[in-house]
């Protein structure tokens, strides 16, 4: 009797066991879907929408230290409309893309999805921002007397059992096999996975390769580059280019709808075009060493950044992005206050550090890593956890260690907690020139708006630094 009965509790504990695990399992179901799409309701309370776009020596990409592209711009342009923080990443696989919407990771895709193929339509294209075409860029030969040695192809039918290249994942892909379908003309096409277009103009240029397919307006500007490409014979007709959102962000597609509806027409869309499309020193820029979309460098100083950083093993692209914030690389700049250098030490501190305006950019380097390196030592001995000392040391090399002791007092005495950057600490950093005669603040005023702004001015260029350099 006993064994029936306890064998009645066991089956009674496994099934209930298996309707609560079925509850769980619908509920994280339920949570799972509901995260899936993020409409405009959504993207405004939480203050942010985040988008993926790729990174290219026109949409995306870091000249100098700072984010540059078209399709950024032209999204920091949306997000301020919204009055929302622009959260940006880089894949240039619109198949990775979709997938990052499909997941709910992305509320918008810049990528171009003309190419990707999908069992559902999961996403919906806005209306379109620009129209282009593609074209077929050639070299033009000369003889030593500058006569042309050239029979360009202006026809389908020259281009038959021509080798012709193209970028991998491109809107040239598709329409460049659309044109041989529609022209039944039979040609050989090269996808290149390493290349972007400007570089395939770079080696239809040098010889290297004889036939390429790109965007118009790329091959405009690399054109002030070459004067040996041809680029007047025409690759399928113009054709509309558009983002893409989930399908269920219907409010979100509207009010980008009508944002697109008109800001194309206004003076900050016309800068934005010239800035990247009809601007001749575009194409000295993509020369530089400096210019970084899938290769270059930050500044001259990226080896011993990278070398000082694994000394308080920070990201070297962490620390590079606050020398920008300081100096923007320039170690002779020297501020009205009287800081100079990469690092732009105050005379005070200068001298703590021994070092001195005329030090070279490597002691600069060094000393400035060692401050940073005090300054997490002082922040860990008063307990701030691992994960959110980050802002308090890049607050505190801004506006000195004293103000974060003040900012934490207040926090503490207003019931926030002082072990928190975001919400709490940062709220009476950035507000400090109101709460200065506060009894607990012994550090005198500040105007920590400044502060607040530099540390998240840090942490967004770092952010664009990872998504492009690699590590």
């Amino acid at each position: 009797m006993i064994g029936f009965i306890l064998n009645r509790i066991r089956y009674f504990i496994f099934f209930a066991f298996i309707l609560l695990f079925s509850c769980i399992f619908k509920d994280s179901g339920i949570d799972k879907t509901a995260k899936s799409t993020r409409d405009l309701a959504q993207i405004l309370t939480e203050g942010k929408i985040v988008a993926v776009t790729d990174f290219t020596s026109t949409d995306y990409f870091i000249y100098k230290g700072e984010p540059m592209g078209y399709q950024y711009e032209m999204l920091v342009s949306l997000a301020s409309d919204l009055g929302v923080k622009l959260e940006l990443i880089a894949e240039n696989n619109p198949d990775e893309a979709l997938k990052m919407l499909r997941n709910g990771e992305v509320d918008i895709i810049v990528n171009d999805l003309s190419n990707v193929k999908s069992k559902r339509k999961v996403f919906k294209t806005t209306n379109p921002y620009r129209h282009t075409n593609q074209v077929l860029i050639q070299r033009r030969n000369s003889s030593e007397n500058g006569s042309n040695l050239n029979t360009f192809i202006r026809k389908a039918n020259d281009l038959a059992n021509k080798k012709v290249f193209v970028q991998s994942y491109s809107a040239s892909v598709k329409v460049l096999n659309n044109f041989i379908q529609e022209n039944k003309v039979s040609l050989k096409v090269v996808e290149d996975t390493k290349n972007d277009e400007e570089h395939l103009i770079d080696l239809v240029a040098s010889g290297s390769i004889d036939y390429a397919v790109c965007d118009f307006a790329v091959a405009k500007i690399q054109s002030t580059i070459y004067s040996n490409i041809d680029f007047e014979m025409p690759i399928g007709g113009a054709y509309n280019l558009a983002w893409a959102v989930n399908s269920g962000s219907t409010d979100l597609l509207q009010k980008v709808n009508d944002w697109l509806s008109t800001f194309p027409k206004t003076a900050v869309y016309s800068s934005i075009y010239s800035k990247y499309y009809d601007n001749p020193y575009m194409a000295i820029i993509k020369k530089s060493d400096f210019f970084y979309a899938s290769n270059g460098k930050l500044s001259v100083f990226d080896e011993q950044i990278k070398s000082e950083s694994s000394s308080i093993n920070w990201d070297w692209r962490l620390v590079a992005s606050l020398i920008y914030q300081e100096s923007k690389f320039n170690p002779t700049v020297r501020s009205e206050s009287g800081a100079y250098g990469l690092m732009q030490f105050m005379p005070v501190t200068a001298e703590y550090f021994g070092i001195d305006q005329e030090a070279q950019p490597s002691v600069q380097l060094k000393m400035g890593i060692r401050y940073l390196k005090m300054l997490d030592k002082y922040l860990q001995d008063i307990k701030i956890p691992d994960e959110e000392r980050l802002k308090f040391v890049l607050a505190a090399y801004n506006a000195g260690y004293g103000h974060i002791l003040d900012a934490r007092n207040l926090a503490r005495k207003y019931g926030k907690d002082p072990n928190v950057w975001d919400n709490n600490v940062a709220f009476f950093i950035q507000n400090k020139d109101e709460f200065y005669n506060d009894t607990v603040v012994r550090h005198g005023y500040l105007r920590g708006s400044e502060t607040y702004k530099y540390v998240n001015e840090i942490l967004e260029r770092y952010d664009h630094y990872k998504n492009i350099i690699k590590q």
